[in-house]
């Protein structure tokens, strides 16, 4: 049987449905998976182990045999600890039939198959009886069933079924309870990933400013959470104006409620300001005591800051206020933590909720499109000044008297640079009506909209109709295209150019006028951790489930670079970055594939840990825009990513040996072939020693 699976299509700037084999679906959801950055949590598993030990032995103590049921068991972990420990039996529910196919050999190789008993249901489901699924009530109840914001992927909905159908009342629970936090800041940088803010251009005739339509500045904004390694954002990147609000609780050992709710914490600022963003985290307490806790705190608001565990599977929220709100040092003030279900959002109030009937307890919902369309890296690439000054310096020198400029990028600002800047006609297209739109807006609010023509279709079907019978002498990208995944998913622009050809002045100028391919060999701070086999985690056998993950990323996705937000996580070059490939954006795209062969020269001592690629776009003579490395490297070979954009990572399979040894250089070879029928990028790269 064949399914249908979307992938991005850089040749026609599309998600294409193509049909794949049945199992695909499973090995990206293997491959992709965080389970193997759950059972490197160290911390996690320390807590759960002592969690699980302490609620056995009250069940014990009490002279009641210890009936455990484990929703979410993934490997089987939690259920195996809790046999260990001393529990009589335990019921370990996964929906997702390949893990729990794991989960039955993993339980099996470590011999508890006669004590676990592996359900393959969703736990909604899952039966009890003579004839169900349990023959009674557990009345210990081990879960982990949290994301990043705690509720997210419906943790409250599965606790409330749990207690109505599955456990007994007043059973012990594993975690106990959950805390959520908060802080209410001033930031200007992440404000930006959330609101657009005017931008200067330099012209001729002085400053012009592009502002944000009057219905985008009032939009309340999207409701779902960003979820970022905090630790990573600079304490000079932020103004704190409350001290950590402790705003809700959940007892797991009693009736959940999923119902909506709100929770108010009043504060006094700490300070003046303007009230933007909430952070946000959690930690659950193991034991009714609180004395095993798991917390996701950052590291200024951490007991033990040298001690923070990292983990990729829970992180840290970024919530973004309705509006901006001036905030006053001393003058008391109303956090509000509202949720349903699934999802979390704040207010801020003057009163109370209790005293004001009005609090409104409904989601936010983007009213203006933008929140919609653009994400929060988006937002802050438009708002990065510095490179808006990149691109006006870089329009500036290939501009001239009567340029006809058609840009071909998604829900750009660069036609209203043009424009500022002397071009006698703009042209842009822009295929979806949502992002068509939100454009129109955006010139309307510029009084721009008889200035700049929207065109709504696909490039490849542009007409000289659409283009009042006139010739480009300037074709503009960012380039950008929402539907892009990976860094060379942009090569789109070049398939644009292509089809273009016809519509292109003799002497027409492309900007920008080619694109290079560059990677580096890097060893990571933390981040291989979620491609690192773990072997045995707290004693028990998981190797299976270490081959398991193998034969996934064999599938196909050993052989692909992925996409991370490398400012999110630390690394350090080992080598010097590399140039690739060149795309020539002058030229149409080539007939024949493009490749490249090479080696790569290790210069510092260090665990190769995988190469890093990016695209770097050179929009004129002398200027260059990077979507990676931003500096060089230093002699440490501490890097600096560009924040706006996600870089492509392709993790080295495991090697014997992958330590770069400080007596001599080693090097890693590289093939990287460019496909022109599919646009996609295919590479490998090889660990060996500089004498091969």
């Amino acid at each position: 049987m064949k399914v249908f699976c979307g992938r991005a299509n850089p040749t026609t700037g599309s998600v294409e449905w193509l049909e794949e084999d049945e199992h695909y679906d499973y090995h990206q959801e293997i491959a992709r998976s965080s389970y193997a950055d759950m059972l490197h949590d160290k911390d996690r598993n320390v807590k759960y182990y002592h969690g699980i030990r302490a609620a056995v032995s009250r069940v014990k103590d009490r002279g009641q045999k210890a009936l455990v049921l484990d929703i979410g068991t993934g490997t089987g972990l939690l259920s195996m600890m809790a046999v260990t420990a001393g529990a009589d039996f335990c019921y370990a529910i996964e929906v997702f039939k390949p893990m729990a196919d794991a989960a039955v050999k993993i339980v099996e190789k470590n011999g508890f198959s006669d004590k676990i008993k592996v359900i393959n249901k969703h736990s909604t489901e899952v039966t009890v009886g003579p004839d169900g699924d349990m023959p009674c009530r557990a009345n210990i109840l081990v879960t982990e069933l949290f994301d990043t914001e705690l509720i997210g992927e419906g943790a409250l909905p599965s606790y409330e079924h749990a207690h109505r159908h599955l456990v007994q009342e007043n059973c012990e629970a594993v975690p106990h309870r959950a805390t959520v936090y908060a802080q209410l800041v001033e930031s200007r940088r992440m404000w930006s990933w959330n609101k657009l803010f005017p931008v200067h251009v330099q012209t001729s005739l002085g400053e012009q400013v592009i502002v944000p339509p009057l219905e985008m500045e009032r939009c309340p904004g999207a409701p779902s959470v960003y979820d970022i390694q905090l630790n990573q954002v600079s304490p000079a990147d932020f103004t704190v104006l409350s001290d950590v609000l402790s705003m809700f609780s959940v007892d797991f050992s009693k009736q959940v409620s999923s119902s909506a709710a709100c929770h108010s914490r009043q504060f006094e600022p700490l300070a003046s300001g303007r009230a933007q963003v909430v952070l946000s985290w959690w930690d659950i307490e193991m034991d009714p005591e609180g004395k095993i806790k798991c917390t996701m705190a950052p590291f200024w608001a951490h007991s033990d800051p040298d001690g923070l565990q990292w983990r990729d599977h829970w992180m840290q929220c970024v919530y973004f206020l309705p509006q901006e709100e001036p905030v006053l040092q001393g003058s008391a003030l109303c956090l509000v933590a509202h949720h349903d279900d699934y999802c979390v959002w704040y207010s801020l109030q003057r009163t109370s909720p209790e005293k004001n009937a009005r609090v409104h307890q409904m989601r936010p919902v983007c009213d203006c499109q933008a929140h919609l369309l653009w994400t929060r890296p988006r937002f802050g690439e438009i708002n990065d000044q510095n490179r808006t000054d990149q691109y006006a310096q870089a329009l500036r020198t290939v501009l001239k008297p009567g340029s006809v400029c058609l840009c071909v990028s998604d829900g750009s600002l660069l036609p209203v640079l043009a424009h500022h800047l002397g071009a006698e006609q703009v042209f842009t297209i822009e295929s979806s009506a949502a992002s068509h739109k939100l454009m129109k807006k955006i010139f309307k609010a510029n009084q721009l909209e008889d200035k700049v023509n929207i065109i709504e279709k696909r490039p490849e079907l542009l007409t000289n109709a659409d283009l009042e019978g006139k010739k480009v002498s300037l074709l503009l990208g960012e380039p950008f295209f929402t539907t892009s995944l990976l860094p060379w998913h942009n090569l789109y622009f070049w398939y644009v150019r292509t089809a273009m050809d016809q519509h292109l002045d003799p002497g027409a100028v492309v900007m920008p006028q080619a694109a290079s391919l560059h990677a580096m060999v890097v060893e990571f701070r933390d981040l291989w951790r979620i491609r690192s086999p773990c072997g045995d985690c707290e004693g028990f056998d998981v190797h299976i489930m270490d081959d398991m993950i193998q034969r996934a990323l064999d599938f196909r996705e050993s052989k692909e670079a992925e996409p991370h937000p490398l400012w999110e996580y630390p690394c350090r070059s080992l080598s010097e970055p590399q140039h690739v490939l060149t795309f020539d954006f002058r030229q149409p795209v080539p007939q024949q594939p493009m490749r490249a062969e090479g080696t790569v020269e290790l210069r510092r001592p260090g665990r190769s840990h995988g190469a890093v690629l990016w695209m770097e776009y050179q929009l004129a003579p002398g200027s260059t825009l990077s979507t990676g490395l931003l500096e060089s490297v230093g002699d440490k070979g501490h890097c600096r990513w560009n924040p706006h954009c996600k870089q492509a990572v392709y993790f080295f399979s495991t090697s014997p040996d992958p330590t770069v040894p400080p007596d001599g250089p080693r090097t890693v070879s590289y093939a990287v072939e460019f496909h022109p029928h599919t646009g996609d990028i295919t590479m490998e790269f090889r660990l060996a020693d500089s004498s091969d």
